[in-house]
């Protein structure tokens, strides 16, 4: 997977001191790539073919980080996150247990810093950042230059000061002008709108032809429906779709078994919350097999969950135990896990302790999500709290304590947004005539509305360019293979 950067930005702030000039220096998307150059050599997920479950981790991984920096780079608020990473396989070895795992924890906008942590996490060499520096001091010059488009005969190059050099002068004038147009929302369009419908028309008979596999399918077995999410364009979903098919055909009374089912192909292989069977797009159809001649015992294992969920929701003073917003879907065997995990932990800790008296006598309006390990500890944007089934009982304590008023806050602006949300959605597919619009799990109802907001008031404006193509909201400029569109939720049009 390619990690999406944008050009090179070179960000201007200038101070006029007496006879000198101090000028502070971005980092650009050039020098971040060189930075982490050898870590994405260590975690691409083209070197796990072998290991299709960790080559999903690192996928979404990177996404997550790519996001975290592209953030950062801007200067906007960031959220903590932590990213795990598996390294690259030694001598080429087949044996997942000889797979070494990092955790990295971001949660700082230095991106010396942060791009430190990230080397010295996978012991790579951090003398390139080393040599990074925060700021330059260089001669002033006519200040009319300050507040146009031309660039002074003083530049930076990495970190040296370029002098009366006209071919450099000329290529940074060439990326500021660039990054003004990407950074405006028509001139953006306007340059790609072209490519986008392109490639749309291109991959419509793609389009059509997997919509009949699936009617097919879900007609021979009785399915609810067949859908597809894991980030991968729709030439990979028809491939799903045939070897689906295939499998059909050569095991037809094991298949009889998803008869009213749901089925997702996605990074995971498991039964979902939800109850919908998730196939791993990346595995063999043998091991799709495997896995659906097991799906009783899966269904069991799902009748359990209310009962864990309970249990877990008494030790907590029947605090509400629900799932994830806007995340990815969560397997039951992991779940049922975690819920045991930390409902062991409570109950220790409350037979030795008492919950603070600060405490009301029912957590009843507030909700809890338990997840994996690896997880982390936080109230999420919709008033979640968040919780690592490794959490230390008395750790959650005391963080559900500090931020019982910050929780219920959260939680009161969701269930207004929520609403709001949804009518703006509708009001823009319809206005702007689009065939769909997605968002990424990462794009929070409060960052929804207010693009939503924009793309309604605006629509006089934008319904001739996106009438008839498919908009998908998140965090950064690009066309897809398939001819979505993808803006940033922040988008505008200076």
């Amino acid at each position: 997977m390619m990690i999406y950067m944008k050009t090179a930005r070179f960000i201007r702030n200038n101070y006029v001191c007496g006879c000198m000039l101090l000028q502070y220096r971005k980092v650009s998307s050039s020098e971040l790539s060189t930075a982490l150059r050898p870590f994405y050599f260590s975690v691409h997920p083209d070197l796990f073919g072998k290991f299709p479950n960790e080559r999903a981790t690192n996928e979404c991984s990177l996404q997550m980080l790519s996001s975290f920096l592209e953030t950062s780079r801007k200067n906007q608020p960031i959220k903590p996150v932590t990213v795990k990473f598996f390294l690259k396989p030694k001598n080429g070895t087949q044996n997942i247990n000889e797979l070494k795992t990092v955790k990295i924890y971001l949660n700082q906008n230095d991106l010396k810093q942060t791009v430190s942590t990230i080397l010295q996490s996978c012991n790579l060499s951090t003398s390139y950042v080393d040599g990074w520096t925060s700021k330059k001091y260089l001669p002033n010059y006519d200040n009319r230059n300050l507040f146009t488009n031309k660039m002074p005969n003083y530049v930076y190059k990495n970190d040296f000061v370029w002098n009366n050099d006209p071919n450099l002068v000329n290529k940074v004038n060439k990326h500021i002008k660039q990054n003004q147009i990407t950074n405006n929302l028509y001139k953006w369009l306007k340059i790609n709108s072209k490519t986008a419908r392109e490639k749309l028309f291109k991959y419509e008979p793609i389009r059509k032809e997997v919509s009949r596999i699936q009617t097919k399918l879900c007609k021979q077995l009785e399915l609810k429906s067949i859908e597809f999410d894991c980030g991968w364009d729709i030439r990979h979903f028809i491939g799903c779709l045939v070897s689906f098919q295939t499998l059909l055909e050569n095991h037809p009374s094991d298949m009889a078994l998803l008869k009213g089912r749901t089925i997702m192909f996605g990074r995971d292989t498991g039964l979902s919350l939800d109850g919908i069977i998730l196939l791993n797009s990346g595995e063999v159809r043998h091991n799709w097999l495997d896995f659906i001649k097991n799906v009783p015992k899966e269904d069991t294992i799902l009748l359990t969950v209310p009962a864990f969920e309970k249990a877990t929701s008494r030790v907590l003073r029947d605090i509400k135990v629900v799932r994830r917003k806007f995340q990815p879907r969560t397997i039951v065997k992991q779940y049922e896990n975690n819920l045991r995990n930390l409902t062991t932990s409570l109950s220790d800790y409350q037979g030795r302790n008492s919950y603070p008296k600060v405490w009301p006598e029912t957590l009843n309006i507030f909700e809890l999500v338990v997840e994996t390990e690896a997880g982390p500890l936080m109230v999420s944007p919709t008033g979640q709290f968040i919780v690592p089934a490794s959490c230390p009982a008395s750790l959650l304590v005391n963080f559900i304590t500090n931020n019982l008023s910050s929780a219920n806050e959260l939680l009161k602006k969701y269930q207004r947004e929520k609403y709001i949300e949804k009518d703006l959605f509708e009001s823009c597919i319809n206005e702007l005539n689009l065939i769909t619009m997605v968002k990424d799990d990462c794009i929070t109802p409060s960052l929804m509305i207010e693009c939503c907001q924009n793309l309604y008031n605006n629509r006089n404006k934008l319904r001739r360019i996106f009438s008839g193509m498919r908009l998908c909201i998140t965090t950064y400029y690009s066309i897809m293979s398939d001819g979505q569109i993808c803006i940033p939720w922040n988008w505008n049009t200076k």
